[in-house]
């Protein structure tokens, strides 16, 4: 099929390569015409493992390609709308505006029989509100949500655990739904599961799945806050309850908390969208997932300040990752930056280095120091804090290594991601979290 993906930035560029690369032909599209001219140079405008060399195999095949003229897209069968939906300025509510801009951008260039696919993050009833003026034109719109993992987007977008596929009625059989199980082939021969619903369903699977995994994490943190109550490890608890299959072991990782460019903002904004519909006592949890999500970053600065007490004015502290996760250079609501920030303001001299994200951690927090190599970065420490787990650090950084790198052997272990008897063993200060 020939396809059009509008918005090129972390859902649409890794969607438009992984698309040419099962055998479509893609043109890629987009307002900004500096992030076009990277695609289409065959480099990607971020760090996503295995996206550069998808594109520059799409590029050279002819099966991808990139512009930033909205015409180019006449003449696809299927064009799928991946544009960001920020929250809002002073608000928790989603920024629908780059939603609204693509659908009317497109609508001009529809012909009968066409398909617009909704991959953005909405709230719910937005499709609903669409629907009329791109059928106005003949064409049909689906919305099918994303559930790409940063660092794993490639293999999460040619292989996914399931299809979700939104049709206005909610029939199974919908010819819209049958062109969409042909988009996807691979996954449908392979036995993928299809869950073709209705709009409102559709929309909310993404949100829902999004709050789940939120509150997830924050059920271990708050569990965290009574372990460093009582003495408890968090760790042996959360192993423990994992053993329950019906809980299961995945995101109970205790820490500084989750961050990034989706969590955060969705619960946010699945919590006003509730407001706004009159429910939102429903989700009304969600604002303490959230309340408990930033208190574990605060958790993380007051380790390292009462360690170093009052010599914390000065003290060099160097932080172990600036991304909100590993295999990324994401640094949207990063905890990271969050604790370095915070550590700076109470007098710390501090240190960021990152495998990936420093060049996007410079641009929005100048004032901290930026080291690219990780012991230059951690000669002459007075303390370490671990935010991003990095296999540079939590896999391939001994402690007898480092020890002999900084001044003082302190170390915050934000992910509860480090061997703590051997750091221990090594004469380090090690701290956890909701750690004994």
């Amino acid at each position: 099929m020939r396809l059009s993906v509008i918005g090129c930035g972390y859902l649409g560029a890794v969607h438009a390569a992984a698309m040419a690369s099962i055998g479509h032909d893609v043109i890629g599209i987009d307002v900004d015409p500096h992030k076009i001219a990277l695609l289409a140079s065959g480099k990607a405008p971020f760090f996503e493992p295995g996206l550069p060399e998808l594109i520059s195999s799409g590029l050279a095949a002819g099966t991808l390609a990139f512009t930033d003229d909205i015409a180019q897209a006449r003449g696809a069968d299927v064009h799928f709308i991946a544009v960001g939906t920020p929250q809002q300025a002073g608000s928790n509510a989603a920024d629908l505006t780059a939603v609204r801009a693509a659908f009317a951008a497109i609508i001009p260039h529809l012909r009968s029989g066409d398909i617009v696919v909704g991959k953005s993050t909405v709230p719910v009833g937005t499709a609903e509100s669409l629907a009329a003026d791109v059928e106005a034109t003949g064409a049909t719109l689906t919305w099918n949500p994303e559930f790409l993992r940063e660092g794993f987007a490639v293999h999460d977008t040619i292989d996914p655990d399931r299809i979700v596929i939104g049709v206005q009625d909610g029939d199974e059989n919908a010819p819209a739904a049958d062109i969409l199980r042909s988009v996807y082939h691979p996954s449908v021969a392979k036995g993928t599961a299809v869950i073709v619903t209705d709009f409102a369903t559709a929309e909310l699977v993404k949100v829902a799945a999004n709050a789940f995994l939120a509150t997830k994490i924050s059920f271990i943190n708050a569990m965290a806050e009574i372990a460093e109550a009582t003495g408890a490890d968090v760790l042996q608890l959360a192993d423990a309850i994992g053993h329950d299959e019906r809980i299961g072991r995945r995101f109970l990782g205790a820490g500084v908390g989750f961050g990034g460019g989706c969590l955060p903002k969705d619960i946010r904004a699945f919590t006003a969208r509730a407001e706004e519909l009159g429910r939102g006592e429903s989700v009304a949890f969600l604002r303490e997932v959230d309340a408990i999500n930033l208190r574990r970053r605060d958790r993380a600065v007051s380790l390292v300040a009462d360690a170093l007490g009052d010599a914390i004015t000065g003290a060099r502290v160097t932080m172990l990752g600036a991304a909100f996760k590993p295999h990324s250079d994401d640094i949207r609501d990063s905890p990271a930056l969050d604790i370095a920030v915070r550590l700076q303001d109470l007098g710390a001299i501090v240190t960021v280095t990152d495998p990936e994200a420093l060049a996007n951690a410079e641009r929005t927090h100048p004032t901290l120091n930026y080291v690219a190599d990780r012991d230059e970065a951690l000669r002459g420490a007075e303390a370490v804090v671990l935010v991003t787990e990095w296999d540079e650090y939590r896999r391939e950084l001994s402690p007898d290594h480092a020890a002999a790198l900084v001044e003082r052997r302190l170390v915050v272990d934000g992910r509860n991601a480090l061997d703590a008897p051997a750091w221990r063993a090594a004469g380090w200060e090690y701290y956890g979290m909701g750690r004994r």
